[in-house]
């Protein structure tokens, strides 16, 4: 491993480790989330963060939604301190997620006080640094410490923190199943690691590639998004999200014989998928698939998890992999993946 993004590096192939630890401490916090779930019937759940904890509250708010059936939505922080109108009803009854890797962040920070402020209902708050200012506000702490990062780019951080909202939904659920299922995400995560880790670095490092597409719906749309931010902060790559159908509204004038497709397979609509990876391809594009199973889709290069997980659960085994392509893409073209252009670890107005 080179010394130019060795942390980037650790962290991404820590991250299962970071996974066990988060699962086993929102086990210990069932009672508490039980708890202030069942205080009153919550009208709508929002999750909110700024950059990828705001791509982590569009994934984590299509899974809440769909387990719980109480309306839930995420959205950036600075939304709803700026436009609150926009996203509370008078009567309040909100049980809102504040989701910061630092703690610090100022958006977050304003929209928690004017939501506390307004008295609009509970906050959770899921962070990886303990005793900052936006724990100070909720009403129940969700602190991940082991999944800290030193590099500025959020790979373990963001896996960790939506494994904690992943499990927050579940347990809101009453879905043991699903709890289970997360606590097998390390094993499996760490297999495919070391199965397809070393492939995906290369498939970044191909500089014949300049543009990058990343195609995920439903709960995946976010996760797709959150890996297309990767993509640009660590390698400075032309890169974007959509969800699949709408990709062929438009977005496919831009494929190419230098284009990576990449998707993120659900199986539930994997037929739909599919038939859009595969009209990708003949109009050129490299196709990276990653999916419960092989032949769910046309794919130069294939992850298959294998899990025999149910679909909710599997959302974090898509985030790894992708990562390392970024990674690999950014020593490719001698840059810093610890250190991206421009950037700062904690945002501060």
């Amino acid at each position: 491993m080179p010394a130019t993004g060795q942390h980037t590096y650790q962290e991404i192939m820590s991250q299962p480790e970071s996974w066990r630890q988060t699962a086993e401490w929102l086990a210990h916090l069932r009672p508490q989330i039980e708890m202030l779930w069942q205080q009153r019937p919550w009208r709508q759940v929002i999750l909110t963060g700024c950059g990828s904890p705001y791509y982590l509250s569009l994934a984590a708010a299509a899974l809440f939604q769909g387990l719980s059936g109480v309306p839930c939505r995420g959205a950036p922080a600075s939304e709803l301190w700026l436009n609150p109108a926009a996203y509370y009803p008078a009567q309040g009854d909100t049980l809102l997620v504040a989701v910061s890797r630092s703690g610090q962040t100022t958006e977050v920070i304003n929209a928690v006080r004017a939501f506390r402020a307004a008295r609009w209902g509970a906050v959770i708050t899921i962070v990886c640094e303990p005793d900052t200012p936006v724990t100070s506000l909720g009403d129940l702490r969700i602190e991940l410490p082991w999944a800290r990062e030193r590099s500025v780019a959020q790979t373990r951080s963001f896996a960790s923190m939506y494994v904690a909202a992943s499990s927050l939904a579940a347990i809101c659920a009453g879905r043991d199943d699903l709890i289970a299922a997360i606590g097998r995400l390390p094993e499996i995560g760490a297999h495919l690691i070391g199965e397809y880790g070393a492939r995906c670095q290369a498939i970044g490092a191909n500089l014949d590639l300049e543009r990058f597409y990343l195609l995920g719906s439903g709960l995946r749309y976010g996760l797709a998004c959150e890996l297309s931010l990767k993509m640009k902060e660590m390698t400075l790559s032309h890169s974007e999200p959509f969800h699949f159908l709408e990709f062929r509204h438009g977005p496919k004038s831009m494929v190419n014989e230098r284009t990576l497709l990449v998707g993120l397979l659900s199986s539930q609509n994997a037929r739909q998928e599919g038939l859009v990876i595969r009209e990708m391809k003949e109009l050129g594009a490299q196709t990276l698939v990653l999916a419960e199973e092989e032949g769910l889709a046309p794919a130069d290069h294939l992850v298959a998890f294998g899990s025999a997980l149910p679909e909710e659960a599997r959302g974090a085994l898509y985030l790894p992999l992708v990562q390392l392509a970024a990674y690999g893409r950014s020593l490719a073209k001698g840059l810093n993946p610890d250190a991206p252009t421009n950037l700062d670890a904690v945002v501060r107005l």
